[in-house]
């Protein structure tokens, strides 16, 4: 369903997705690059355990909540990548960090 358009001579960057190395263009959000390596989710609801993937990829939906360099609860379409992000599915509900 997604896929990559060609581009001459854009660069790319490696990430972790769920533990597993991909190289993806330079410049996409995080929700960009889990739909173009073939995800088919990104996290569970934490009521029904629902799968969810991202939806609305502008910040309004949250269904792309995720867990990005080990902070929880982060909108994956809202964070661009950047070389050696380590990007985990979000399982259920995660607790918010509180700033001390």
């Amino acid at each position: 369903m997604f896929r990559r358009i060609e581009q001459t001579g854009s660069d790319s960057v490696t990430v972790r997705i769920d533990n597993r190395e991909f190289q993806v263009p330079a410049g996409i959000s995080v929700a960009a690059a889990v739909l173009l390596c073939g995800f088919r989710k990104v996290r569970n609801t934490p009521v029904t355990d629902s799968p969810r993937l991202p939806y609305c990829m502008m910040g309004i939906c949250f269904d792309c909540l995720m867990c990005i360099d080990g902070v929880p609860n982060q909108q994956a379409c809202q964070v661009e990548v950047r070389d050696n992000m380590a990007i985990d599915y979000q399982r259920g509900a995660a607790e918010l960090l509180q700033q001390e």
